[in-house]
């Protein structure tokens, strides 16, 4: 059969009905899905840019917000400002206002300040000639109790009284308004503490010790004496002699002390007097004289009977009373008064000095 011919129709038509190849098939599916991929991402970039453009809206939203409270407090600010320069300007009237009503009071306060200051002037002027004469009302007295203190030291050797002068001149000197006078209260000091070591015992205590002993001396026995068995038995001519004659002759030994052992009531008046004479020398501040007449009683304690309570007690108030009357090495005095001398001198030659030039300069 040749091409020639016509075909049949229901020939033709199924041959048009005959189902696509499979890979057109495939490249439709890839297609559609590459259509389906790019319109979801389309529509995602749809959506980041509409949420981008809310968000720069709501954010260009708040920033016109601030804007406009910024705008509203500038604007109270301002408002603020011109009621402040009006308050200013309202203040700096009254303040010169105020000013040349104050300066009247000002020029009154200033003749007022002047006055005070004339009236300081005046009543410090009093106040240091009062000063003056009371520190050297002062000044004399420290200078006369010292040397009444050095002099008293000197002819009496009273360091106890000596000793209560100085400290009445440095009570004197401490009322000195003037600390110049500070190194001659440290001299001062020096010397009252060499009198108070130097010092002999208690003028007091001293004297009532020797008055309670001389009211015991009444009661002091004197040593028994020895026994008849005791003197030795000596069967010789002499001694026969001696007992004869014994009745008629008494001899006795001298051994040269002032005291009789035999005689208790001489023994008793002796050293009585001796005590008597050694409160008289304390009294006296005769110290050499009292330590003499209480060695003289402590040689004379020794007729006494060592073992009575009474005796013991004087012969270790009497070694007491030795032991403090023992001379010490005497105080040099005088240099505080002389410091106080010559510091004086200074001042008054200082004060004397500026005299003359105001003397000069005052018109005749």
């Amino acid at each position: 059969m040749s091409s020639d011919q016509p075909q049949d129709p229901a020939s033709s038509q199924s041959s048009d009905t005959r189902p696509p190849p499979a890979r057109e098939t495939v490249s439709r599916g890839g297609s559609l899905a590459w259509a389906l991929l790019l319109s979801l991402l389309a529509l995602l970039g749809a959506g980041y840019v509409g949420w981008r453009q809310w968000q720069q809206g709501r954010e260009a939203a708040l920033a016109r917000m601030h804007l406009a409270a910024l705008d509203a407090r500038l604007k109270t600010l301002e408002h603020g400002l011109k009621d402040r320069g009006a308050e200013d300007v309202d203040t700096r009237d009254r303040l010169l206002r105020l000013e040349q009503a104050v300066q009247p009071l000002r020029e009154s306060l200033s003749g007022q300040e002047t006055r005070l200051r004339n009236l300081e002037d005046a009543v410090a002027r009093l106040a240091q000639k009062s000063l003056s004469a009371h520190d050297t009302l002062l000044l004399d007295e420290a200078e006369s109790l010292l040397r009444l203190g050095e002099q008293r030291y000197a002819l009496f050797h009273d360091a106890q009284g000596a000793a209560t002068a100085y400290a009445l001149a440095d009570q004197a000197l401490a009322a000195v308004n003037d600390g110049a006078y500070s190194g001659v209260r440290r001299s001062l000091a020096a010397e009252r503490q060499a009198l108070l070591a130097s010092r002999p015992a208690d003028l007091e205590t001293g004297v009532a010790t020797l008055g309670r002993l001389r009211d015991s001396v009444a009661t002091w026995p004197l040593k028994p004496a020895l026994p008849a068995d005791k003197r030795g038995h000596d069967d010789g001519a002499w001694a026969r002699l001696l007992h004869a004659l014994g009745g008629v002759l008494s001899v006795r030994r001298d051994d040269g002390t002032p005291l009789a052992a035999t005689d208790t009531t001489l023994a008793r008046e002796l050293v009585a007097l001796d005590l008597a004479q050694a409160q008289a020398a304390l009294l006296a501040h005769d110290t050499p004289g009292a330590a003499a007449a209480l060695r003289r009683v402590a040689a004379a304690l020794a007729r006494f009977d060592d073992a009575d309570p009474g005796v013991q007690a004087a012969r270790e108030a009497v070694t007491a009373l030795l032991a403090q009357l023992a001379p010490a090495p005497p105080v040099r005095l005088g240099g505080a008064l002389a410091e106080l001398r010559n510091l004086r001198a200074v001042h008054a030659l200082q004060q004397a000095a500026p005299a003359p030039a105001a003397s000069t300069g005052t018109p005749p």
